[in-house]
């Protein structure tokens, strides 16, 4: 069967590559596809311990069952689309996700943006480099949109930004609603620590004396 891999952040500079094309015997599994993998790119070895297997937009297990055209995503860690749940290549604007959140309901608003600093653990940051898998981010945000509107009945915007971004320009902007507080304040909270857990968006530190992916180290 025909598979397309693609790669992303730390993953795709260490191959020199971004996507390949690979042929497996049927019937095949994801974990067969990444042995094969590591036939061909030896110093994959090391990364399996800390990457995850998406198939066509989703994560999976090894067991996973592979078919015809099925597009694979090797998922390095994340740094930390429809709708307001999108990933943008412009500078972020706070108004729109406030305008996508709010309502005469909704008594309570809490937002959070994430803005480039200029200090890392004690090094000096001259900007900051994101990528994203945009499909499955944008998939993965509205997901989180849709759960904190289930838990905590709240209204949820994310917008995420990738690019080359300099200190002080925001990373990230996120707008929660609800008709009280405390629902408001739990679904924002919510919707950025979920966002670091499993959203495709990584983030390359450059600072004065070098550069680090953030989540997999050099």
């Amino acid at each position: 069967m025909h598979l397309r891999v693609l790669y992303f952040a730390v993953v795709r500079e260490r191959l020199g590559r971004d996507a390949e094309e690979l042929e497996l015997a049927a019937p095949a599994t994801a974990d067969d596809a990444w042995r094969e993998l590591e036939r061909r790119h030896p110093e994959l070895a090391s990364l399996r311990a800390v990457v995850k297997l998406a198939v066509n937009e989703e994560f999976v297990g090894g067991d996973r069952r592979l078919a015809e055209g099925d597009v694979i995503a090797i998922i390095p860690p994340v740094a930390g689309g429809s709708g307001c749940f999108r990933v943008s290549d412009e500078a972020l604007s706070l108004d729109e996700v406030l305008r996508a959140v709010s309502a005469h309901e909704q008594g309570g608003v809490v937002t959070f943006t994430g803005v480039v600093r200029s200090q890392s653990h004690g090094k000096r940051i001259v900007r900051l480099e994101y990528e994203a898998y945009r499909t499955m981010a944008e998939r993965k945000l509205e997901e989180i949109g849709v759960a904190c509107a289930q838990e905590f009945g709240a209204r949820v915007a994310i917008v995420h930004r990738v690019g080359k971004l300099a200190v002080g320009e925001l990373a990230v902007v996120i707008a929660a609603s609800a008709p009280h507080r405390a629902a408001a304040f739990d679904a924002c909270r919510a919707a950025i620590d979920r966002l670091k857990e499993s959203v495709p968006i990584w983030k390359k530190e450059i600072a004065e004396d070098g550069e680090e992916w953030i989540g997999l180290g050099p």
